[in-house]
């Protein structure tokens, strides 16, 4: 990675981060005023994107149905599965709130970057202290994917879209499953917003479906 230049903002990302137990305690000790941006989206959404990725990669691999559960026949959730794991936000943001006050963590909802990226990217902007320079002039919403493509207004080349490892069809997972994912995952969300102080609205967009 090249120098930071004054008047400059380094970023990096990475998915696992915000999971990973030593990450809080490691970024602390090297930049204790570094801003933290982590998007978020429904968990049981979330999980069954997972195990979509990881599908496209080994298809051999058992049914979501199969992995989610210890034991199917009780109900029992396996939360050791890294799919369901990582959507225990709160489980996560606790960590790292024993080294970052909440006002250097900005939330981004993965679902309104999907309806409305340009009022997600001027939260980002602002949280940052730039210049609102993307808007929504820099957004194109692609049917077949999906999703928003990034274009530049004064470019007439086609628009810039993340490759095909996005937007992928999910699979038919049993709603009985589905159903069974958001009990579980609702206290979590509920202890979510609390800390965060922000609702997501996963339980009303489960409910409209």
């Amino acid at each position: 990675m090249p120098k930071t230049l004054e008047g400059q903002i380094t970023m990096e990302k990475t998915p696992s981060y915000f999971v990973t137990n030593e990450a809080p305690k490691r970024i602390h000790s090297m930049a204790k005023d570094t801003k933290l941006i982590v998007v978020v989206r429904n968990p049981v959404t979330r999980a069954i994107s997972d195990y979509t990725q990881t599908l496209s990669k080994k298809p051999e691999i058992p049914t979501f149905e199969v992995l989610a559960f210890k034991n199917r026949t009780l109900g029992l959730i396996d939360a050791s599965w890294s799919a369901i794991r990582i959507g225990i936000y709160a489980l996560h943001l606790e960590n790292w709130l024993q080294y970052f006050p909440l006002s250097q963590i900005l939330f981004v909802s993965g679902e309104r970057l999907i309806i409305d990226p340009a009022g997600e990217m001027a939260k980002v902007q602002d949280f940052l202290g730039l210049r609102r320079v993307v808007t929504e002039k820099h957004f194109y919403f692609n049917k077949t994917k999906g999703f928003p493509c990034l274009k530049k207004p004064e470019d007439s080349s086609a628009p810039r879209c993340l490759g095909k490892s996005k937007g992928r069809t999910h699979p038919q997972i049993d709603p009985d499953v589905i159903h069974r994912l958001r009990k579980f995952y609702k206290p979590f969300n509920v202890m979510f917003y609390q800390m965060t102080g922000q609702d997501f609205q996963w339980e009303q967009e489960e409910n409209d479906k």
